[in-house]
């Protein structure tokens, strides 16, 4: 009789202040539903879903779900990444849920997604490296990184926030944030410019449905890039109105192109976001890895890959 499939949940408690803590129930209550022979373990703090995952990975799980915020996702996928043979899925209970509309989920689980989740539907998605570290969705500077480090204490742990103190860090910084000079290499040609913000990404939305890069596609091996020059006062609260529906491409402001690597490089270090969860340097080297990760999509919903 063949060996029945062994999954690990990783729950972080603290994911949506808290929602991921009750949504636990929830949780067990569909690995009973679906006759899962499951083991489900909760995070304690930061890094800690990647060692839990590592550990699950030993045990011989070869599907393991994290259920959580974007940084779960984050932190449970670099466990995977380098073990081809086991799937990554994800239950969005986090406050932004920015990566689940990638795979074609809701960004909060229901249980039609539940039912998609169980059939194992699955599809390789690119990863993105900047430096040592990786990202799924995407990674930003300049102005969204300053909002992300501003909802981290001194000890970068993330501050009890909610959408409305997310709003208020933009609104803030739209007014007060200070542009930086960089220099980069992109595709051997070489440039120095400012930059209000700049984004590299494989998802689309960014900041609780901000869509940054409309244009993305999470499996076609490329960034989508959006770099946004200086701006006046009214034409930073200007773009902000426009990008949440992605109409911000023919700003004139706003530059968009793909690649699949580039070299930034800062005089100081400056804070920078990957899937939000907060870093710091001056000098950064981003690459992708095409197709590196196998994921549980949606093939119903609308996700952002090309079949």
């Amino acid at each position: 009789m063949k060996e029945k499939q062994h999954w690990g949940f990783i729950i972080n408690p603290v994911a949506g202040n808290g929602y991921a803590r009750k949504y636990a129930d929830r949780v067990f209550t569909k690995i009973a539903e679906f006759n899962l022979n499951a083991e489900v373990m909760f995070t304690e703090g930061r890094g800690h879903a990647q060692k839990i995952a590592e550990s699950l990975i030993q045990k011989g799980c070869s599907t393991i779900i994290a259920v959580g915020g974007d940084g779960t996702f984050n932190e449970t996928a670099r466990a995977i990444l380098p073990h081809d043979e086991v799937t990554f899925g994800i239950v969005s209970a986090g406050t932004g849920n920015d990566f689940a509309p990638v795979l074609g989920f809701s960004e909060h689980f229901n249980d039609a997604d539940w039912d998609v989740l169980m059939e194992n539907n699955i599809i390789r998605m690119d990863i993105g490296k900047c430096n040592e570290n990786y990202f799924l969705n995407g990674m930003g500077l300049g102005f969204d990184a300053q909002v992300a480090a501003e909802n981290f204490r001194p000890d970068m742990v993330i501050k009890s926030r909610s959408k409305t103190k997310y709003f208020w860090h933009i609104i803030k910084n739209l007014l007060l944030y200070k542009e930086r000079i960089f220099r980069a290499d992109i595709d051997g040609r070489h440039r120095e410019a400012m930059t209000f913000m700049y984004t590299i990404a494989i998802g689309r939305r960014f900041g609780g449905g901000y869509f940054i890069t409309p244009k993305a596609i999470a499996n076609d091996g490329m960034f989508d890039v959006c770099l946004v020059e200086p701006l006046n006062l009214l034409q930073r609260f200007r773009l902000f109105t426009l990008v949440p529906t992605g109409s911000h491409l023919g700003h004139e402001h706003v530059n968009y192109f793909q690649t699949d690597k580039l070299k930034l490089d800062f005089d100081e270090s400056v804070p920078h976001h990957l899937d939000g969860e907060l870093f710091f340097s001056n000098r950064f080297e981003v690459s992708l890895l095409p197709q590196k990760m196998k994921m549980i999509y949606n093939p119903y919903g609308k996700h952002f890959f090309k079949l």
